[in-house]
């Protein structure tokens, strides 16, 4: 008998025996279950940032709590948005992304209602920031978001952004008259600057950084941690004034269509994730804001926090912005929102 026939016989006698055990004869490895496809989430900045901490912590969270069931990759920078923050929530909507933690200031610029955050001097102090995020007026916000076509899963309140000026620090609205602005693509800031007499200027920061050492640029505005990171000092920008104008929350959501696909229970593992990030993500925030101002401090980045009277007249100068964006969000929403700035402020 040839070796070819002893090879047929014996892969026969093999089969005879799989069939008898009730086994098949498929080569193990393409019983093997696929690995499920990663989710990618978006975020607008890296983890070197509170919000890109955030949602490396959500993308951790899920993929642990399901047992690698749901793997997360993060894609910061937002890279699926063209690298625009303001894209951000429709790539979310459209599929583009999976899952994305923003921020209200972008994505108002899909959903309205989220402009009511960024009201110029709504909510100043932490806790009142803290009230828009919480109890009837994220309900609100959820309604407003899931509405626009994603679901929303937790709000974080961020920072408050702040202004860098080169000459001295912004006390008045006299010392923003005819000051150059460099500032974030948004239509919101645009009219807020322009409101209070200055020129609001959108760049990038390469070319920003040239014209700030050239002295075509007076202010930049942002975060105070952005500002300890671009090196504001480096600049030419040696004074900040916290002035709490312009307030921002974190948001998780997921994409609808994900969404449907799961199971109660997956939704239920992802949901708490998103909660527990959130909580998080707020801790965070407050840290990386005050160990940005200590940054700044060491580099002798003068440091000043507008009193209540001051806050006061900035709001008088910037109502007709107030105004106006209150009509986008939409009048009874930005009611509702005062009414719960009000309850915070009159907590013990």
């Amino acid at each position: 008998m040839g070796y070819t026939t002893l090879r047929s016989a014996a892969a026969l006698w093999v089969s005879v025996l799989l069939a008898t055990a009730g086994l098949s004869a498929t080569p193990i490895f393409a019983q093997e279950v696929a690995k499920p496809t990663a989710l990618k989430l978006s975020v607008a900045v890296g983890p070197a940032f509170a919000l890109g901490k955030g949602a490396g912590i959500w993308a951790k969270l899920v993929a642990e709590r399901s047992n690698g069931a749901i793997p997360v990759d993060l894609h910061p920078g937002a890279t699926l948005a063209q690298r625009d923050p303001d894209r951000e929530f429709a790539a979310l909507r459209d599929g583009a992304a999976d899952l994305a933690v923003g921020s209200t200031l972008h994505w108002s610029v899909q959903v309205n209602e989220l402009a009511v955050i960024g009201l110029p001097w709504l909510a100043p102090e932490r806790n009142e920031l803290t009230a828009l995020a919480t109890g009837a007026m994220q309900e609100r916000l959820f309604a407003a978001i899931t509405r626009a076509g994603a679901i929303p899963l937790a709000l974080a309140p961020l920072d408050h952004r702040a202004i860098a000026t080169r000459a001295s620090a912004v006390r008045t609205t006299d010392d923003l008259r005819g000051q150059k602005v460099r500032i974030t693509s948004s239509r919101f800031l645009i009219d807020f600057y322009a409101a209070l007499g200055a020129l609001p200027i959108a760049t990038s920061f390469a070319d920003a950084a040239n014209q700030f050492r050239a002295g075509t640029l007076d202010a930049q505005e942002a975060p105070v941690a952005t500002l300890a990171a671009i090196r504001i000092d480096s600049l030419g920008l040696r004074h900040v004034t916290l002035w709490d104008a312009v307030a921002e929350l974190a948001i998780f959501a997921v994409n609808r269509t994900v969404w449907e696909k799961w199971t109660l229970e997956q939704r239920e593992l992802v949901r708490v994730a998103a909660l527990d990030a959130a909580r998080e993500l707020a801790t965070l925030a407050t840290a990386e804001h005050d160990a940005a101002l200590a940054t700044l401090k060491s580099r002798d980045v003068g440091l000043m926090r507008l009193t209540g009277s001051g806050r006061a007249a900035f709001a008088a100068a910037a109502r007709s912005v107030y105004d106006r964006w209150a009509g986008v969000a939409g009048e009874e929403l930005v009611r509702a929102a005062e009414s719960a700035v009000a309850a915070a402020k009159s907590a013990p």
